[in-house]
């Protein structure tokens, strides 16, 4: 049941957020449905686990006032094994970038990665000896306008080049990207065999945006600066600081709901993405 007496939390869809988010949301089936019938809202169940993301708590204290613990984690559950949260993400992502008056594909991405320390609990993890870092390695693909188009979560371990074969394949394979031609990446992707791999095997322009040694200090580098910007904005959900996961799925299903949620929030302060 909803409990419309609670207080609103910042975490919460706000009610524009929510109508949009609703569209995407496959249809609840009702054919030859069996046993206890939903009785928490989904609205409440997804504000539950927003409240999680962004606060970093654990799921045991989730707050008295939102849906029992165990509900939530059970839907969180389930939509990381069907995958629910990266679909959503593929189509808010088309969704703004028409209203961007662009195509829904890009022609263009830009790869990076970045290490995080993992907690105590128990999952792959691995050492990156260049950051100095204990934990897990997110590999990430984003479109000109930041907006993930693919994630994907290794040991920190695994290097850079390994891990960019890894996403690429994947990205190949997963998504229908027609338009796709150039790809932006740094230095840590190696040189020309790499460039002549992508080029060969997914048939797609490798370029590497490299750092002028001779400037000293923080520099903005063209292009990079754009998927740097989307980890900045993964930073802002407090659970997604560390890597506190198991499994390496549920950190992926983790950053496609915040990339998710980033999105919901920019379509509904545009009033001419109602469509």
């Amino acid at each position: 049941m909803l409990n419309i007496h609670r207080q609103e939390y910042q975490s919460d869809l706000k009610e524009q957020e929510w109508k949009r988010l609703q569209r995407q949301l496959p249809a609840p089936s009702t054919k030859g449905s069996r046993g206890r019938p939903q009785e928490w809202p989904i609205r409440e169940i997804i504000n539950a686990i927003l409240y999680v993301m962004r606060t970093g708590c654990q799921w045991r204290m989730l707050p008295h006032d939102l849906p029992p613990w165990q509900s939530v984690y059970y839907h969180h559950r389930k939509w990381r094994q069907n995958g629910l949260w990266a679909k959503v993400n593929q189509k808010l992502r088309e969704k703004i970038r028409v209203g961007e008056g662009r195509e829904a594909t890009p022609s263009a991405a830009i790869v990076d990665a970045q290490s995080v320390k993992t907690t105590l609990v128990k999952g792959k993890r691995g050492y990156d000896a260049g950051k100095k870092v204990n934990g897990r390695k997110r590999h990430i693909i984003v479109d000109t306008l930041g907006l993930l188009l693919l994630v994907l979560v290794t040991p920190a371990d695994v290097q850079d080049k390994p891990g960019g074969k890894q996403l690429l394949i994947q990205l190949k394979q997963r998504l229908s990207l027609p338009r796709l031609r150039l790809i932006w990446a740094d230095g840590g992707y190696g040189g020309q065999p790499f460039a002549d791999w992508v080029k060969a095997t997914l048939g797609w322009l490798w370029q590497v945006v490299k750092r002028n040694d001779d400037i000293k200090g923080f520099v903005v580098l063209p292009r990079r600066w754009v998927v740097e910007r989307t980890f900045g904005w993964l930073n802002n959900y407090r659970r997604l600081s560390k890597d506190y996961e198991e499994l390496t799925d549920t950190s992926e299903s983790f950053i496609y709901l915040a990339m998710s949620h980033i999105m919901l929030r920019r379509l509904a302060r545009t009033n001419h993405f109602d469509n």
